[in-house]
């Protein structure tokens, strides 16, 4: 396993060691004890989150707030998204910066998301499932999120009209958003 720290402190890429031949593939989709020797970290997951989507899917850019903010590591079974994660650490050097990273079925590459951190992914790909561990349980009296085409942020997407949720479409703004981070 590699493991390859973003332009932001703390998100990862992580790339998994994959056996092919004739047959197909293998490879640790996870092991606790390289995880956290890769990435110098102590990360223990409690839930695992799976999604199916259509293409063209927008999905984010979520958190939890305090005290039930999670970490993910999250990655892509079957298809190809654009992952997209913006820090939202008021004292961090890249406050409302975003790292964007391709996570296919073909690639493995895996992303690991810290507390903090605002998250969303757009799919690529018709039936794309995604997978993400997370080091907290979901908490929706906590859940929350910044909308997906904040000019602020100036995510550049490349799309103009995903399909996102209603609940998604009514995020607030970067320029109004009082971090809890």
């Amino acid at each position: 396993m590699e493991a390859k720290e973003t332009n932001i402190n703390g998100v990862f890429l992580i790339k998994p060691q994959v056996f092919e031949d004739n047959r197909g593939y293998f490879f640790e989709n996870f092991n606790s004890n390289k995880f956290n020797e890769a990435t110098g970290l102590d990360v223990h997951f409690v839930q695992d989150n799976q999604s199916l989507s259509s293409k063209n899917v927008l999905r984010g850019l979520h958190f939890q707030h305090p005290p039930f903010a999670q970490a993910k590591l999250v990655s892509v079974i079957k298809g190809e998204v654009l992952d997209v994660v913006v820090d939202i650490r008021k004292e961090s050097d890249t406050y409302g910066e975003y790292v964007a990273a391709y996570l296919t079925e073909k690639n493995h590459h895996q992303l690991y998301i810290p507390e903090g951190m605002a998250h969303g992914f757009l799919t690529l790909k018709d039936d794309t499932i995604f997978a993400y561990k997370c080091s907290n349980y979901y908490h929706k009296d906590s859940e929350d999120g910044i909308i997906w085409n904040d000019s602020n942020l100036n995510i550049g997407w490349n799309i103009k009209n995903p399909l996102v949720s209603e609940k998604d479409q009514l995020m607030q703004n970067f320029s109004s958003f009082v971090s809890p981070f």
